[in-house]
């Protein structure tokens, strides 16, 4: 086999790259899950509230989280939170002489309720800030320290 016959490979290029993964995806998908799962099952914990006489009942209905009001730009510029306003339906009950009287359904207004941005991260006054989970530690390796008489 002379030097011509051989078939040389090159491995300098290759045609196709792997796709860069989505490292914060599960940061995203976790902060949905919270909006969507995490806020209804927070305020099922503790609805229904009721006074101590026992005449007047708060039941929580569904939540809604709104549009932001300025962009993530706007917010960064002005030194502001990046949030939306949270609504949440309310049905006040009232007993009066055992008979019962529902309040219409009401939407009030709990609060701004700060939102993630496309890169994960949260603005909040101006400052972008981010979540660090961290792993619960657990031990892999123990050294014990022997004396041995004789040496």
């Amino acid at each position: 086999m002379t030097g011509s016959d051989r078939k040389r490979f090159s491995f300098a290029k290759i045609p196709h790259v792997l796709d860069i993964p989505d490292l914060i995806e599960l940061q995203k998908d976790s902060f949905r899950s919270f909006i969507t799962e995490g806020l209804r099952e927070a305020f099922a914990s503790i609805s229904p509230v009721k006074d101590f006489t026992g005449n007047l009942v708060l039941e929580f209905g569904e939540h809604s989280i709104g549009e932001p009001k300025y962009t993530v730009e706007e917010c960064r510029e002005r030194d502001m939170t990046y949030c939306a306003p949270l609504r949440l339906r309310v049905r006040l009950i009232t007993s009066e002489s055992g008979e019962i009287k529902g309040i219409p359904d009401q939407e009030i207004f709990m609060g701004d309720f700060p939102l993630m941005t496309e890169k994960g991260t949260f603005l909040i006054n101006g400052a972008e800030r981010v979540i660090v989970s961290q792993l619960v530690r657990s031990p892999g390796v123990y050294f014990l320290q022997d004396h041995d008489t004789n040496g």
